[in-house]
């Protein structure tokens, strides 16, 4: 079997950001990027899990929100995936993006929304705090990028 394009990129020189991980169809799958690969430090599942919850809401319900076909943590816990349509213009995705940040790190909420048992399959598995600090600083990662950044490193 041929290896999937996410495992034919160099992970010993990869870092945060945003990157375009492939493009299908009528679909842009973006690499957001929130830990070092291999690095040591990398997402909880109760962290992941809270800031999925909170991006996915942000995103569909944003004025972009009909542009998003899916938000989701990726299995080695550095970051996420967001798969787009292809009408969504880059610049937009990253202005969306950063808005997602602000907004959950500034979260002010007691409670995560959609994490009551009848929402959620695993609804006792959440960390927002850990998630607002995450959100703050990937936003001091993500902030002065631009499309340009979008490339993976050699």
């Amino acid at each position: 079997m041929e290896l999937i394009k996410s495992f034919t990129v160099n992970h010993d020189v990869l870092t945060e950001g945003v990157y375009l991980s492939r493009c299908d169809r009528n679909t842009i799958t973006y690499d957001l990027r929130m830990k070092v690969p291999n690095g040591g430090d990398y997402l909880t599942p109760a962290e992941s899990h809270t800031l999925e919850h909170l991006c996915a809401m942000y995103l569909r319900n944003s004025k972009f929100g009909n542009e998003i076909v899916y938000f989701g943590p990726m299995g080695c816990m550095t970051g996420f995936y967001l798969v787009t349509f292809d009408t969504l213009p880059g610049e937009d995705m990253l202005y969306m993006l950063k808005g997602a940040m602000e907004f959950i790190s500034g979260f002010d909420g007691t409670e995560v929304p959609g994490a009551k048992k009848r929402e959620c399959g695993n609804y006792l598995s959440h960390d927002l705090k850990t998630a607002k600090e995450t959100a703050k600083k990937y936003l001091e990662v993500i902030k002065t990028k631009t499309v340009a950044d979008f490339e993976y490193p050699a």
